[in-house]
């Protein structure tokens, strides 16, 4: 079964592989995944560069709460992330903004 860890590094691959995709962002998302595997974990972008991993980052501009089991489900394509925060199974924090540009570094 796939984990929070495992979805996280496969982000941080993907964004250290396309780092075209989050160029012109500067972002710091903070994930409080609640649950079995949960956890802090962070995706900091960042003059050109971006790297995602376990623990909290210092001043994050979003802190985005969920189960952990639904973030991997998020992840994985079988979570509708507009129903899932309109159901109140997404709580988020801060720049809403940010959220909205969170599929595109999520499938980086």
């Amino acid at each position: 079964m796939t984990t929070p860890a495992d979805v996280f590094t496969e982000i941080d691959s993907g964004l250290k592989a396309n780092p075209s995709r989050t160029a012109n962002m500067n972002a710091v998302y903070q994930f409080d995944l609640a649950g079995d595997d949960g956890g802090q974990y962070h995706i900091v972008i960042k003059d050109g560069s971006a790297e995602a991993g376990a623990g909290a980052p210092e001043s994050p501009n979003i802190t985005i709460s969920m189960a952990a089991t639904d973030f991997v489900a998020l992840r994985e394509g079988k979570l509708d992330p507009t129903m899932a925060f309109m159901s109140g199974k997404i709580k988020i924090k801060g720049d809403m903004g940010l959220a909205m540009k969170l599929q595109t570094v999520l499938t980086a």
